[in-house]
């Protein structure tokens, strides 16, 4: 196992905290290449507190921009080009690779972070919403990976049990079902940590 990228149906779905998760109970990297919007926190800074995972663990980003935007907005804004050459893999390995918002999001030019997706080689995880519309949206991004070769490896839910939208996107979506983070009322690093370990197999990420 090399890593994984993680990626969204939406903005707010909980990428991060999913992405915290998994790389804390990989023992592993975490890296957000593109981080638009900084008065509130990075997610990186996120990660580093939610995974439990040592400093260095957590991977500088390639670029910061102030407004929390679309990366392509955001990197215009601050008068920066985003170059597909400063987005190359780290060579830390297992790796946790976080993009932003769902996985047609822009970072300039004609280049996606589907697109990105694709040049890495990782294995996807969509994170998807148990609420309502999460069918459409969970389906359309595992086609729009597909349809740019990228290996989707599976879904993971954040959110209260909904079984018939998660069992029809795994059916519909022929993907696996990889499990579900709960809402935490308390959400730190051993929080999340237990409910990770309670809602996912470990063996799934191998």
């Amino acid at each position: 196992m090399t890593g994984f990228v993680v990626t969204g149906t939406d903005t707010d779905v909980g990428k991060t905290i999913f992405a915290a998760a998994l790389a804390g109970a990989l023992r592993g990297w975490y890296w957000k290449p593109v981080q638009a919007g900084l008065e509130e926190g990075t997610d990186a800074a996120s990660v580093a507190r939610l995974s439990g995972l040592p400093a260095d663990h957590i991977l500088p980003e390639a670029y910061r921009f102030a407004t929390p935007c679309s990366p392509h907005r955001a990197a215009e804004i601050d008068g920066v080009t985003i170059a597909s050459s400063r987005l190359a893999l780290p060579p830390q390995r297992p790796l946790v690779a976080e993009g932003a918002g769902g996985a047609l999001v822009p970072l300039g030019g004609d280049l996606l972070y589907a697109d990105l997706f694709a040049l890495w080689g990782l294995p996807v995880i969509v994170v998807a919403r148990t609420g309502l519309g999460t069918i459409n949206h969970s389906l359309m991004t595992i086609e729009v990976l597909r349809a740019r070769g990228c290996k989707v490896h599976g879904v993971a839910f954040i959110g209260d049990a909904v079984e018939d939208s998660e069992a029809t996107i795994a059916r519909l979506g022929q993907v696996r079902r990889l499990g579900r983070l709960p809402w935490l009322p308390e959400l730190n690093a051993n929080t999340l940590a237990k409910a990770f370990a309670d809602g996912f197999d470990l063996g799934d990420f191998a």
